[in-house]
């Protein structure tokens, strides 16, 4: 993986990582049009910038993070995350097979996106206003749902915001949920990948890969910035049928790419 190479994948991650489409589906497609490598770096860098992105909420809801008084907050955040540290851990090798799979993505982006074009209509008793009102039998549901997204191409936001809305949070209050449990959520997923490329790879990390890495991070977290504002404000007055339109269609065109070998399956 080259400079550019990196900077392009790092603004698509920023771009898509709080969007129901898929951050890494996109961050796949991107790096199979760009002929990046498939080897064990690209795979620990798609899921290492992520961080990146994610930190961008850390930053504009920094009031409640470091509220240390709201004890609750980081009990709901530790619950929440379980789920994805039991089954990342204990099915790591299949999840990393999964990230060289565009068929996969295909799939995942087509068949979420008919989902979502009916999701709007099928939770529409919402109760649950803010995050205080989430309770921890929420966080863990929440968490049990955000574990779809680790077949590429389901989206994680997307996963954690349907089961935000499914224990009748409202479309915002779930956004927002979604992004405070996405930090536990990869910082888990970034160290674990960080130290098994450390521990499986004879030369560790060299000059270059921390060097990309921090750009990229720094791109991601950027990017982040500008976007979360965009979906929050877009999801309260649009929903989600606008974005099932657009992974149906993007579904559709990468069968096309696969199918005429214009992009690897």
């Amino acid at each position: 993986m080259d400079f550019i190479q990196s900077i392009i994948i790092s603004i698509v991650e920023g771009l898509t990582e709080f969007l129901p489409i898929s951050s890494t589906g996109h961050m796949i497609i991107a790096e199979k049009l760009l002929n990046v490598p498939e080897n064990e770096y690209t795979k620990m860098f798609t899921v290492a910038i992520q961080l990146g992105a994610i930190l961008a909420v850390v930053v504009l809801y920094w009031r409640k993070f470091f509220d240390f008084k709201n004890i609750n907050f980081y009990f709901k955040l530790l619950v929440g995350v379980i789920p994805a540290l039991i089954l990342g851990f204990l099915f790591s090798k299949k999840i990393d097979a999964l990230l060289e799979s565009t068929t996969t993505v295909a799939i995942a982006l087509f068949a979420g996106g008919i989902f979502l074009l009916f999701v709007d209509k099928m939770f529409t008793r919402a109760q649950v206003q803010s995050e205080k009102q989430v309770s921890l039998l929420n966080s863990i549901i929440i968490g049990i749902w955000q574990c779809l997204a680790m077949i590429p191409g389901v989206s994680r936001s997307a996963a954690s915001i349907i089961g935000g809305m499914q224990q009748k949070l409202t479309r915002s209050a779930a956004a927002e949920f979604s992004f405070f449990l996405a930090v536990p959520t990869m910082l888990a997923a970034t160290g674990y990948k960080m130290l098994k490329y450390y521990k499986d790879t004879p030369q560790g990390f060299s000059h270059e890969d921390i060097k990309l890495l921090a750009i990229g991070n720094l791109v991601a977290f950027v990017v982040a910035m500008l976007a979360i504002k965009f979906f929050i404000n877009f999801l309260k007055k649009h929903g989600f049928r606008i974005w099932g339109f657009y992974r149906i269609i993007l579904g559709l065109i990468l069968f096309i790419l696969i199918y005429t070998g214009h992009i690897n399956p």
